[in-house]
């Protein structure tokens, strides 16, 4: 039997209830069709989330945390995991190839810094011209230790007025960040840190923010403090730590 043709204002109470005549409507065009319920793709996304959590949760632990986890996961994931993690890190070492602070000569600077930075990270530090600026001296110490610890981003010093003619000896000392032929970031005299206090972690923050480490990288002090001493580090992250103490926490 032929369906009639539908008239053209035809009562609908609610155009998305299930019922029969609504779908008699739906099949003629007279209404939409029901929009797909939301829940479906709602439970699709946290079963998505759930799937990431669980693959990513041993991500940057370090070999010993992994060991403490040999009860808990399963064996030859965890073999699998710790074959990756030693892989990361022999990578690490294959590419310290720095380990030193480089003194820039003027003719030298745009092959030894602009064209060097599209290998690695540049970490440029201009110091006074005159050996009573005390911001000078506390970061050329520093860029030592980092320098030693960090090799596989390459750290320069310079004096400033070398490098740029007529360069103001109040912007002393000043860091330039170089990565892939361009600056990245700069930083004006300690007091964009903490000034003459300023120490190691600070300036290891300046290399995570620019990510030329990661931040869970077990070259960094911080993450060597955790594996000496956790209950120290723990109460440097819950702030029982003065304020005029060496330590910062920077998470």
């Amino acid at each position: 039997m032929a369906m009639p043709d539908m008239p053209v204002n035809v009562p609908v109470d609610d155009p998305n209830a299930d019922t029969e005549w609504n779908d008699i409507l739906r099949k003629h065009g007279v209404i939409p069709e029901k929009p797909p319920s939301p829940t479906p793709m709602i439970e699709e996304a946290l079963e998505e989330a759930r799937r990431l959590a669980h693959e990513n949760r041993l991500e940057g632990k370090d070999l010993d945390e992994l060991a403490e986890l040999e009860d808990e996961e399963d064996e030859d994931f965890l073999e699998e995991y710790r074959k990756k993690r030693m892989a990361e890190l022999s990578t690490v070492t294959t590419a310290s190839v720095f380990n030193q602070v480089y003194h820039l000569q003027k003719p030298d600077y745009s092959r030894d810094v602009t064209e060097a930075s599209h290998k690695a990270h540049v970490f440029v530090l201009l110091t006074s011209s005159h050996g009573t600026n005390v911001e000078s001296r506390v970061l050329i110490d520093i860029w030592r230790e980092l320098a030693r610890s960090i090799g596989d981003v390459k750290f320069c010093q310079m004096r400033a007025d070398l490098c740029i003619e007529g360069y103001p000896e109040k912007n002393t000392p000043t860091v330039l960040v170089y990565r892939d032929g361009d600056i990245k970031m700069q930083i004006v005299t300690l007091g964009e840190l903490r000034g003459v206090r300023t120490g190691v972690e600070d300036l290891e923050k300046v290399l995570v923010d620019v990510g030329a480490v990661r931040l869970n990288d077990s070259r960094l002090r911080r993450n060597r403090k955790e594996e000496e001493d956790p209950a120290d580090t723990k109460k440097i992250k819950q702030g029982t730590v003065g304020q005029d103490g060496d330590d910062s926490d920077w998470d």
